[in-house]
């Protein structure tokens, strides 16, 4: 029988103490004694939010499927167990053995946004593993990060001992099969890692070295042993309907965040919104067969017993067999009583239809992000919508029976004037004005509900707003005055509700996002100062990271609001997301010259990706003469 790690006694005095017991259904439970390797997957944030990460869950399944590796989870305790922890001494373990993290061989991290970075420290603190890699011994886990925010891993480098850069289902058989190898072998922990820095897609930080001019930007990089390689290349699944994808998920005790089925319908995008990391780094476009997609949605179904099915993607209209997908699962699921969402659909035509066919309950809001009030502004980021477009896509939600509508803006983008702000106000008027035109008097019930929400813009790697300023905080804060302002003075304000992100949090994002090694200090002097769960506002320290910045000699500025020349060489710049430089920087003019660039299936543009000859690269175009 399998004892729990903690008591009965400690799991009364937490909320929510099902975060910790495991055990859950579709949970994998081996022999310890029986596998080679034991995983430690881990997510650095709360249960709710990890468990509903289906990265993991496609790891989880693939590693399980080894049968000489054991893969169990593990999650951030929330603040009230984290202290009992500390005062108690009772190290952190993982759900399925219920076995403290420091008997594991791997601790692999899940990166998915800037803000977890403390908590990665967390994790490590309470597992008992040194948070330096450089102080690790032969006997502690091999610390490996990945996600998107491994993109730039620099700020965090001190911490890990392996960043996988890029998919994850491609390595970790090579990586797991040289670990037992050195392991046979009893090589030394630093023997591994140099090994492992030759497998593609890893990165050990430690061989590396970086020096700076005077001014703080990188003068060069060098690796210190010369067999690893000078460029770290992504790794990248050509054949996505040939893949490891979860059969089984584990169902949590709790409710969840996802608390649904999530069918992954196709990776990347074809948009090419300059503002967008995801739209670069998961290029190209590789959709999943429909045979494939409709197999996997019944065995998720039936091995869950969910009743919601998701389909994840970036821009889940432009999946080219999504009529025929979605025939299948509306016959499949109204047989199953199962509700389909659909996020990330374009407001048109098609769309609308489809969720009318869907949405057999009330409908609730729709969701249009426009990102920007006004079509010169829509042209600099790519945006690729027309005010006609949106407010096309409105009348027609109107005439369906919507009354509320969510749009979503960012404040701060490249080259913003106030006349782009006052656009964000006169688009949510023209919307509401549009409602009041489409639906007579007699059919209204009550007004209709705009809901207007601003978040900040942050520039980040490999986009081509990399060299992008960021505003400060008291500006992003002027633009939400104005942006308030503006929708006071507009005739249908009453129907309009503004809702606007924290400042400070965002500038923090900025300056993780674009940081180099000279961060790490700051980091771990964050967390000693008890800064943890700093993406959850009723916890972040503002004060503390200022005064830590301080401390260290760093200014925030430095990495948010300086324009960036078109050749500073990056923190990032030895990594290979497939997207070129050369191809950023084009779109950095074009967004300044407030020029469009057509979508992949339009024309190729020429960014890189062709190089994996895989998905839509190899597709023919729309549109004639195509640049190859």
């Amino acid at each position: 029988m399998r004892k729990l790690q903690l008591s009965e006694e400690i799991l009364m005095q937490v909320e929510k103490p099902a975060r910790y017991i495991g055990n859950e259904v579709n949970a994998v439970m081996k022999n310890a004694e029986e596998v080679e390797v034991r995983f430690a997957m881990c997510f650095p944030d709360v249960y709710e939010i990890g468990m509903s990460h289906l990265g993991i869950q496609i790891l989880y399944d693939m590693l399980n499927s080894f049968e000489d590796v054991w893969c169990e989870r593990v999650y951030s305790p929330w603040v009230d167990l984290d202290r009992i922890m500390r005062e108690k001494h009772i190290p952190l373990f993982a759900l399925e053995s219920q076995d403290p993290i420091t008997e594991f061989d791997f601790l692999g991290i899940t990166i998915q946004y800037e803000m977890c970075y403390t908590n990665i420290l967390q994790v490590l603190d309470l597992s008992g593993i040194p948070l330096l890699a450089k102080d690790r011994m032969d006997k502690d886990p091999i610390v490996i990060g990945g996600g998107p925010c491994t993109y730039n891993p620099e700020p965090i480098t001190d911490f890990f001992d392996i960043f996988y850069i890029g998919e994850g289902e491609t390595r970790y058989r090579e990586l797991i099969d040289l670990y037992k190898e050195c392991k046979k072998k009893g090589c030394s922990r630093q023997d591994f890692l140099r090994k492992a820095a030759c497998i593609p897609g890893m990165y050990v930080p430690s061989l590396y070295e970086v020096t700076y001019h005077e001014d703080g930007t990188i003068a060069e990089r060098k690796k210190l042993v010369p067999e690893i390689p000078d460029v770290i290349h992504k790794e990248l699944v050509c054949d996505v309907s040939e893949t490891y994808y979860p059969e089984k998920p584990v169902v949590p005790f709790i409710k969840v965040t996802q608390d649904r089925v999530v069918l992954e319908i196709q990776r990347g995008c074809i948009r090419g919104c300059r503002f967008c990391q995801a739209g670069q780094l998961y290029r190209p476009v590789r959709e999943r067969s429909l045979a494939y997609l409709e197999d996997k949605a019944i065995k998720l179904l039936k091995n869950t017993g969910h009743e919601e099915i998701s389909l994840s993607s970036l821009s889940s209209s432009d999946y080219t067999f999504l009529p025929e997908l979605l025939d299948f699962l509306i016959d499949e699921c109204e047989r199953r009583k199962v509700n389909i969402s659909l996020p990330s659909l374009r407001i048109d035509a098609f769309s609308l239809d489809v969720m009318n066919k869907v949405q057999d309950v009330k409908k609730s809001s729709l969701t249009f992000a426009p990102e920007a009030g006004s079509q010169r502004l829509r042209n600099v980021i790519n945006k690729g919508l027309t005010e006609e477009v949106i407010l096309h896509g409105a009348h027609l939600a109107f005439e369906g029976g919507w009354t509320r509508v969510k749009l979503y803006f960012m404040l701060g983008l490249p080259f913003e004037t106030e006349d782009d702000i006052r656009g964000i106000a006169e688009l949510c008027n023209k919307i509401a004005a549009e409602f009041y035109e489409t639906v007579p008097k007699e059919k209204r019930n009550g007004r209709v509900q705009i809901v207007a929400s601003t978040s900040f813009f942050i520039p980040k790697p490999f986009t081509p707003f990399q060299w992008a300023p960021q505003c400060t905080k008291e500006q992003f804060l002027e633009k939400a005055y104005l942006t308030r302002t503006s929708i006071m003075s507009q005739l249908n304000q009453k129907s309009i509700k503004y809702n606007w992100h924290e400042a400070d949090v965002s500038v923090l994002e900025s300056v993780l996002a674009r940081g180099d090694r000279n961060l790490n200090k700051a980091i771990l002097r964050a967390y000693e100062r008890g800064c943890i769960y700093d993406a959850w506002s009723e916890y972040y320290k503002h004060d503390v990271w200022l005064s830590v910045f301080d401390e260290c000699g760093i200014d925030p500025d430095f990495y948010t609001t300086r324009l960036r020349e078109d050749d500073e060489v990056f923190p990032w710049d030895f990594l290979d997301c497939g997207v070129t430089r050369e191809f950023l920087l084009r779109e950095w003019h074009k967004a300044q010259e407030e020029t469009v660039t057509l979508n992949c299936k339009q024309q190729c543009n020429g960014c890189g990706a062709a190089k994996y000859h895989t998905g839509i690269c190899m597709e023919p175009r729309i549109r004639e003469g195509a640049e190859e």
